[in-house]
């Protein structure tokens, strides 16, 4: 475990022994800490043997588009705002 410091602009450098050097990461707001889980280059090639699908990518991009505008609305909703 490491402890690292935030600066005034949010940013934080993770510790070398970690390596993660020129990578990309989810970050997963929970409460007062946060979940960081670090993406690899190229997540479709690693996902093939774990996530089967028979949907082609647009398929897959179109249906998750769909998912978020309706998402988007019923929270809309639920505030009032449509």
């Amino acid at each position: 475990m490491s402890v690292v410091e935030i600066d005034e602009r949010g940013r934080m450098t993770i510790p070398k022994k970690i390596g993660l050097k020129k990578s990309r990461a989810i970050v997963i707001p929970a409460g007062s800490f946060f979940i960081t889980i670090p993406l690899s280059a190229h997540p479709q090639k690693n996902a093939q043997g774990w996530l089967p699908t028979s949907k082609g990518r647009a398929e897959l991009k179109t249906e998750a588009e769909l998912m978020a505008q309706h998402d988007a609305a019923e929270r809309a909703k639920r505030r009032r705002q449509l």
